[in-house]
């Protein structure tokens, strides 16, 4: 029972990490600080995850990884559109 709470604990906070960051970069539009080969490592490394847990069942490792997915690909995709544009 305690392993299964840490694993939601766990789960919750690496899955909500990226909201602040994504929230700014919505706002702001500024990328410049941000490194596109990064967030595509970081990226595929989360897709990877959620596939591993569809394949050992985990209902933690697919749900909190999909979460991650969800902000790190939208910061992901602003880098790539606002990277070369000007900052208004």
């Amino acid at each position: 029972m305690l392993f299964e709470f840490i694993g939601y604990l766990a789960g919750i906070c690496t899955a909500v990490c990226f909201m602040p960051q994504t929230i700014k970069t919505l706002r702001t539009r500024d990328v410049k600080s941000l490194s596109l080969t990064s967030y595509i490592i970081y990226n595929l490394g989360i897709f990877s995850w959620t596939l591993y847990g569809l394949h050992l069942k985990s209902v933690q490792m697919v749900l909190f990884n999909s979460i991650s997915l969800i902000f790190s690909l939208s910061i992901l995709y602003m880098i790539i559109k606002y990277k070369n544009k000007k900052a208004n």
